[in-house]
């Protein structure tokens, strides 16, 4: 690997890990209300289900692989402290799966900063990079949403 290779390899790892954890960490200033149910940015004008994301994706599969972050950065919380069946826990569990969601979000569209140095191969790599760490976790997320949320219906 050339001098310059390694040197545009450095700056996407940086740069992916300076997005990330600015992201992080911004995401964790995020008021409650901008996370809560009726905010714009949670309406969609398609239906999900639970049953969708188990049959097309195999998520129950899968899920369990991938890390818990939440708690990488101060005032993150990691979802598995947040594992009481009250109702208080619950919604904070819910509000904190939109949190990621939104991170997730965030942090997609950095590949796009990566053309600014690198070679038209390298960005398609960055950008298949950006669709493997981010779409997944967007799911879980989005799954275990509808899942707590059919939960607390159940429980009043």
């Amino acid at each position: 690997m050339s001098a310059s290779a390694s040197l545009a390899v450095l700056q996407c790892a940086l740069g992916w890990l300076c997005w990330s954890l600015l992201v992080g960490a911004l995401a964790n200033r995020i008021p409650a209300s901008w996370l809560a149910a009726g905010h714009w940015i949670w309406r969609r004008p398609w239906r999900e289900s639970r049953q969708a994301f188990e049959r097309r994706l195999a998520i129950r599969r899968w899920k369990g692989w991938l890390p818990d972050a939440g708690n990488a950065l101060p005032k993150g919380v990691a979802k598995e402290a947040l594992v009481g069946r009250n109702r208080a826990d619950l919604e904070r569990l819910v509000l904190e799966t939109r949190r990621a969601e939104l991170v997730h979000l965030l942090l997609w569209p950095f590949w796009i900063v990566t053309s600014s140095w690198l070679a038209p191969a390298e960005v398609l790599l960055n950008l298949l990079f950006a669709y493997c760490f981010n779409l997944p976790c967007i799911w879980i997320q989005r799954y275990n949403r509808l899942r707590l949320i059919r939960l607390l219906e159940r429980h009043p």
